[in-house]
């Protein structure tokens, strides 16, 4: 659920919602006036909005016409004072779902924007998607920081170097400062200057004259002549080969460049917006990048973080994905529950957010129910972590406990009780299970009989298939279970060794 915006410049007016709303376990975020608002709406929208109808700048109402323009269904309490008749009604003349008179009473206006978020939610549920889904999805602080960036550069041309792991977005920045630039109504063109050989980046960039090199039998534009008004995004800037940033330095100091085998020169109006994930500092000492390239790009340094930075924003990303997918392949959505997307915001993901949205195309393809619940995802996440539902945990030391392991599922025994049902005698397998139990039970872990149970009948056709050297149909004779049962069971669990009598 996405968290309820207040716009009011009275900070105490402010600090009461919110610690009301957080009593409820509400998500808020505040705006001291509707500019801050307006230009966060060009990212992200609430679940309700709480506006005061009397701020500097812009007022309450000028807020509510442009959410009604953008958001129809998207509910608005505007707080007003209690003689304001002509506002009272002017709110409501303009959509507001109601009206807060000052002063109000923080239970009752607890219990409107309940209101208002039930409406909110109701109208959610029946909408097969947003029409107009954020370029970029985030409500993580870090990410709220470069959404501020964003909008301080909308109305700039500044060189924009973007730096921030493989996988991170970078490329999805660079276009929304082009598409929130004055330049948005002309080209963007993005060239990941990695993925060309260095032979043929130069054409790519500058274009080539007919005749240039064997093969050029047309004039061909480069990219800078494509991007002409607009903005060129170079990807991975740090593996461009170092004769070529020469090249790129001239183009970005006096504007001027050359096609390959050609003698005029072109001007290029082109805003250049660059990224990288590598320390670019350190390749200029390493002496594989030009220092006066490296200012020249690092006017403006806009750093984007990691999805380990930003794990809040793991579930908002997953349902985002897991929609887009279902869209793209025609199938209805798949549902994560809370305990795997607990598990999901746990995990380090070192692809960050490509890693993730691959993870999402994978689940809409092979995820067998409609709910995905932590076993269903691909065993390398699950494998040797803990599938309660819970952020993986590194393992206790030995002297602190015992740990039971046992396809995939790790649960910890005091030492005191490992000990004491080690050698204890005929019944000590059962006070494990119970621990086992107890332990999952604990955790949060969902489903306890299912994963107990295959783990109980694996252990006892293991057991007996090692008994009769693999022999299944002698196994199922002593476990005292038919023929087809055994096979059945064991194409389940995934047992090996098994033959035919």
């Amino acid at each position: 659920m996405k968290p309820i915006w207040i716009v009011d410049d009275d900070e105490s007016i402010r600090w009461v919602l919110e610690k009301a709303l957080a009593r409820e376990n509400l998500a808020t975020k505040s705006f001291s006036n509707a500019r801050e608002a307006i230009a966060a709406l060009e990212f992200e929208t609430p679940q309700v909005l709480v506006s005061d109808i009397r701020m500097p700048g812009d007022s309450g109402l000028d807020l509510l016409a442009l959410v009604k323009s953008r958001h129809p269904g998207l509910p608005v309490i505007i707080i007003t004072a209690f003689s304001d008749l002509d506002s009272a009604v002017a709110a409501f003349q303009g959509g507001a779902f109601e009206y807060l008179a000052k002063p109000f009473d923080i239970d009752k206006a607890v219990e409107l924007i309940r209101r208002a978020l039930d409406e909110s939610l109701r109208e959610t549920s029946v909408e097969s998607g947003p029409a107009d889904t954020p370029e970029i999805l985030g409500q993580a602080p870090a990410m709220q920081e470069v959404f501020r960036a964003i909008g301080r550069l909308s109305q700039s041309n500044v060189t924009v170097l973007i730096t921030g792991e493989s996988g991170s977005g970078k490329e999805l920045v660079a276009r929304a400062l082009h598409k929130h630039s004055p330049r948005a109504s002309q080209p963007f063109i993005a060239l990941n200057t990695a993925a060309i050989p260095k032979d043929l980046l130069e054409s790519e960039l500058f274009g080539h004259e007919r005749g240039a090199f064997t093969g050029a039998q047309a004039t061909r534009r480069g990219r800078f002549e494509q991007a002409e008004n607009g903005t060129l995004f170079l990807d991975e800037i740090g593996d461009m080969p170092f004769d070529l940033q020469t090249r790129l330095l001239r183009v970005l100091s006096d504007g001027h460049f050359y096609r390959v085998g050609g003698h005029q020169p072109l001007k290029a109006n082109v805003r250049v917006i660059t990224a990288t994930h590598q320390n670019l500092e350190q390749r200029v000492r390493d002496g594989l990048f030009r220092e006066d390239l490296y200012h020249r790009l690092n006017v403006i340094r806009l750093r984007l973080p990691s999805l380990r930075e930003r794990r809040e924003d793991i579930p908002i990303l997953v349902r985002h994905f897991l929609v887009q997918s279902a869209r793209q392949l025609g199938v209805e959505a798949k549902r994560m529950s809370d305990a795997t997307l607990h598990f999901l915001s746990g995990l380090d993901l070192p692809g960050n957010v490509r890693q993730l949205e691959n993870l999402c195309n994978w689940i809409t393809v092979m995820a067998p129910g409609q709910t995905v619940e932590v076993k269903d995802l691909p065993l390398e996440l699950t494998q040797g972590q803990d599938t309660g539902g819970h952020s993986p945990a590194a393992p206790a030391p030995a002297h602190e406990a015992y740990s039971m392991t046992h396809h995939g599922t790790v649960s910890t025994v005091p030492p005191a009780l490992a000990e004491a049902t080690a050698h204890g005698g005929p019944d000590s397998w059962l006070t494990l299970l119970e621990l086992q139990a107890a332990s999952m039970l604990s955790n949060g872990q969902h489903e306890v009989m299912d994963v107990l149970g295959r783990q109980f009948e694996s252990a006892l056709i293991r057991t007996a298939l090692k008994h009769t050297h693999g022999r299944k149909n002698d196994a199922a004779v002593r476990l005292g279970i038919g023929r087809n049962t055994i096979t059945r069971k064991i194409a389940e669990l995934g047992i090996d060794g098994a033959k035919d009598d």
